[in-house]
């Protein structure tokens, strides 16, 4: 499915959304996945959705409040809601691949959300 997805980058971050094939009513979350290509880190990221990742190649250096987690392939990580974070490759010669699910924490309302900047 990756490679017949239409995608957009955000810094340099190639990232393709879930929402183009049409899922959108039958699944209780979002999906997408983004690659951070070698030495190149992600845009600092903040909404107020939570975060399940799974590293799919490479290992990511994930930032958040001033720590840097090494999460490598295969393995996952948790953001929570409204936690500001960065996704740094530190490889010279791999990309960082990462499949992302998010939802809306359970009390909060879509209309809430207002759009900001970030790969939401």
């Amino acid at each position: 499915m990756s490679e017949s997805a239409e995608s957009y980058v955000v810094g340099e971050v190639d990232v393709a959304r879930w929402e183009q094939f049409g899922l959108g009513d039958v699944m209780p979350f979002n999906a997408m996945w983004y690659t951070v290509p070698p030495g190149v880190s992600s845009p600092r990221d903040c909404h107020p959705e939570l975060e399940l990742s799974v590293v799919i190649s490479g290992t990511a250096a994930v930032e958040t409040g001033g720590t840097i987690t090494e999460v490598a392939k295969g393995s996952c990580f948790l953001l929570d809601s409204e936690e500001a974070h960065v996704i740094h490759n530190r490889s010279t010669d791999e990309p960082v691949m990462v499949f992302t699910t998010y939802w809306m924490p359970l009390g909060s309302t879509p209309d809430a959300v207002v759009a900001g900047e970030g790969t939401r």
